[in-house]
């Protein structure tokens, strides 16, 4: 089985996963809305948030043809499936008859593309269990960050910038053959062997 993205309203990640889930066997499709935790204050006061990584997607893990592309595009609030070679259909390319085209290429070619390993795999690492993002502590020191726990421990070559005021750190992913800057919670730490700085 491999990974694929859908394109789905955003805001509307969360009932799209469900939706699958009551639709299909966990067996045949598994759906996963990554989300991060983060601090943000209002007012004041300082909450912590659950947010959407990739607003408007949702990534499915399914073996995929074009029966179960059908399927998933039956789906309410979802749009499409993503395609990283950007081949979408023309008239030219005549209909999708038996899995093929008129003109012989395969549809897969046309409808869908799966997302690289090496892409899930990193996301797949940062949200570990429960789907989400959580809180890395970390500390700098002569420009150097050093992660001490936390799901960006060992990938310190993520991080890009740190916000110490907004409790931040800049990662960049690949996603579908292209970066994508995402903010990440942090903790502080003034020195390794101390508290979260509050």
């Amino acid at each position: 089985m491999d990974w694929y993205v859908l394109s789905v309203e955003t805001g509307k990640e969360n009932l799209v996963q469900r939706f699958i889930h009551k639709r299909f066997d966990e067996s045949v499709i598994s759906a996963v809305v990554p989300k991060r935790r983060l601090q943000e204050r209002k007012q004041g006061k300082t909450l912590e948030v659950c947010r959407t990584m990739f607003p408007g997607y949702v990534f499915v893990n399914t073996k995929m043809s074009v029966k179960t592309y059908y399927d998933l595009k039956g789906i309410p609030r979802c749009y499409r499936l993503l395609n990283c070679y950007h081949n979408y259909y023309t008239r030219n390319q005549g209909r999708i008859r038996n899995g093929t085209r008129d003109n012989g290429d395969p549809a897969e070619l046309f409808l869908f593309s799966k997302v690289d390993d090496n892409e899930m795999e990193q996301i797949l690492q940062l949200i570990g269990n429960d789907d989400v993002i959580d809180f890395s502590t970390l500390y700098v020191e002569n420009a150097k960050v050093t992660v001490c726990d936390g799901p960006l421990k060992g990938q310190e070559g993520l991080i890009k910038r740190i916000d110490k005021r907004k409790r931040r750190a800049r990662i960049v992913l690949q996603f579908m053959g292209h970066d994508k800057p995402l903010d990440i919670g942090i903790e502080m730490l003034a020195t390794p062997d101390t508290n979260p700085i509050s």
